[in-house]
């Protein structure tokens, strides 16, 4: 989209690149190293965000359309599952799959939160506030399954191979398979309400869609060129002739 003022945007993306490297900066500063947060589900989807925002506010400075609306919608809606799993599921200690919470550096907690709390929120904003509206189709929240499946597929894959699961719903050895399959189908219904969700806020924000005319009133091809309502009318024929 093309903004008459595009500093703020740029800046606000620039910043959610900013909170995200921070994030991922101040996380390695405690025992966790870039090459171990990287099969993280909640790295993964910040990178994205990273990466688009910044992407977006060089289109925006230089006057040229924003990212793919599907595009963004996708990238929002991964970072909005690792805040709220992390906050319902892992971090929460009624929650089945609740994770031991280790004692964390000031800089390792601050990196904590802002992976899992300040990016999240500042995509949504990024997304309702500067996104392009009325693009999102129910099929979107489909296709937006792709992501998160094939990250299953890793999880699954990459677990035998050093040992250990990035999150205790991929875990075959605790859940076993068939827990796991049963867990997959559950958040697969989840992502996809909550990308319909977010196809429906797209269309609330985008407003009613503008009323449409009749074409064969409004096309010049079907009046001969003239406009509606503006042609002679022709009286009808009585099959009276007048005498010259």
């Amino acid at each position: 989209m093309t903004l008459r003022r595009p500093g703020p945007v740029v800046a606000f993306r620039l910043l959610v690149v900013g909170a995200v490297l921070a994030g991922v900066g101040l996380t390695t500063a405690g025992p966790a190293t870039v090459t171990g947060l990287l099969p993280y589900f909640t790295i993964q989807s910040n990178v994205a965000v990273a990466l688009l925002a910044g992407y977006g506010a060089g289109q925006i400075r230089r006057g040229r359309p924003d990212s793919p609306a599907a595009l963004r919608g996708a990238v929002t809606l991964y970072v909005t599952i690792t805040g709220v799993v992390y906050h319902l599921l892992l971090a929460n200690p009624a929650s089945p799959f609740a994770m031991a919470q280790p004692e964390r550096s000031l800089a390792d907690a601050a990196g904590n939160q802002l992976l899992h709390t300040v990016v999240p929120l500042l995509a949504v904003t990024d997304w309702a506030l500067f996104a392009p509206r009325g693009r999102l189709r129910p099929r979107h929240a489909v296709w937006w399954l792709a992501f998160p499946l094939a990250y299953l597929a890793f999880a699954l894959a990459r677990g035998p191979v050093v040992g250990s699961y990035p999150y205790p719903f991929v875990d075959p050895g605790q859940l076993g398979y068939p827990g796991v399959s049963l867990a997959a189908v559950g958040f697969a219904v989840a992502f996809w309400l909550l990308g319909l969700a977010f196809v429906g806020v797209d269309r609330l924000l985008a407003g009613p869609a503008p009323a449409t005319t009749d074409p064969a009133v409004t096309d010049p091809a079907t009046t001969g060129g003239i406009p509606a309502g503006c042609q002679e009318e022709t009286p009808p024929d009585t099959g009276v002739r007048s005498r010259p």
